[in-house]
């Protein structure tokens, strides 16, 4: 890789703060610990064990924790702060816990460039090279069947410059039983933003392939005619909700939100005054937390600039009083006609009003 490249990545990553976001669960420098001192030997040890969960999130802690049911989810979850501790012990060992992790098939959407496990490794390769990654806890970390959703914060450190962020990664796992265990089939590591220009340079030729048809698709999909709204916007990996009350109540207030989106600004700020507590906070791109009177101010200009159609949803995770989103958009600049596509990762947090539900919480990558 050309040194402009490298430094082009490197400069993506840490300005737009979701820097190595390891296939949803890798990643994790905990705050205060130091890079190993023997990160450069082969013979670096990981840990491995589905008995030390208890242990490993004391270290790691969950700020808002959901429950994670008996089997796959804890599995699940153990594998979450296992790679967690495993990142703490420096890139050889992050990478050496790969192969138990990952199979060969494994894909992970890094900043919206799909990688496989090897082209992954090599830009964290070059990355750690550069910066030291700390991270720090979990705000969120919801598991549902064999998917989780999890959000973070992290610092890196560049010289004597340190910079704070969170991340949003999606994830979906697979038990193979045996001595395989449970085991990444897919993820994506937050949305595609400025730094996906860099990753890019890691794709071999059949992701990009991949993935400049999956663009295509994407600026010419057809939200479907419907009056249906899980017809109208579908979820392309859905969970079971069967008989859970409280669940599809609030995946109604979700899709109710998608369309009167689409419909129009007017449509959109009365369900915001409806669905969403007085008092509700919501944190956007910027990471700022924001008023619901400021939030409708920038969704006013927001309107005026550009038309953003909201298409489908990759996920709609529920648990507890939470909900986690991963849907796919389209937008079109007004003054252009530019058109783009990408995604967006969302965290909701909901709480009972009456005989209803509101939302009192959004954070959005």
């Amino acid at each position: 890789m050309e040194p402009k490249t490298r430094k082009i990545l490197i400069i993506a990553l840490i300005a737009f703060g979701v820097v190595a976001v390891v296939l949803a669960l890798t990643l994790g420098l905990v705050f205060g610990l130091k890079k190993e001192k023997d990160e450069n030997k082969d013979d670096v040890e990981i840990v491995n064990s589905y008995d030390n969960t208890e242990e490993l999130i004391k270290k790691f802690p969950v700020i808002n924790p959901t429950t994670v049911n008996p089997g796959l989810e804890k599995n699940i979850q153990n594998r979450l702060l296992t790679g967690f501790e495993n990142w703490n012990r420096g890139f050889k060992a992050w990478k050496k816990w790969g192969t138990i992790l990952y199979t060969d098939a494994s894909i992970y959407n890094v900043h919206g460039a799909r990688l496989t496990l090897a082209q992954y490794q090599a830009s964290m390769d070059v990355t750690l090279k550069r910066a030291i990654i700390l991270m720090g806890d979990f705000h969120n970390m919801l598991i549902c069947e064999d998917f989780t959703a999890i959000y973070y914060d992290f610092i890196t450190v560049v010289g004597e410059n340190k910079i704070y962020g969170t991340v949003m990664e999606f994830v979906k796992f697979k038990d193979y039983e045996n001595n395989l265990g449970t085991r990444v089939v897919v993820g994506w590591g937050s949305v595609k933003d400025e730094s996906y220009y860099g990753m890019i340079n890691f794709q071999g030729d059949d992701e990009k392939m991949i993935q400049a048809e999956q663009e295509l698709l994407l600026k010419n999909y057809e939200i479907p005619s419907e009056t249906n709204l899980r017809l109208k916007y579908p979820v392309l990996y859905p969970s079971n909700y069967t008989g859970n009350l409280k669940a599809n109540a609030f995946i109604d207030i979700i899709l109710e939100g998608f369309d009167k989106w689409n419909e129009d600004i007017d449509s959109y700020l009365n369900f915001v005054d409806k669905k969403y507590s007085t008092d509700a906070i919501s944190c956007g791109l910027e990471g700022k937390n924001r008023t619901m009177i400021e939030y409708k101010s920038e969704i006013n200009s927001l309107f005026d600039r550009e038309k953003i159609e909201k298409l489908y949803f990759n996920n709609i995770l529920i648990r507890d009083d939470w909900a986690a989103l991963h849907y796919r958009y389209r937008r079109v600049v007004t003054s252009t006609n530019e058109k783009s596509v990408g995604d967006r990762m969302q965290f909701l947090k909901f709480k009972q009003d009456g005989d209803e539900y509101i939302i009192e919480a959004s954070f959005v990558k």
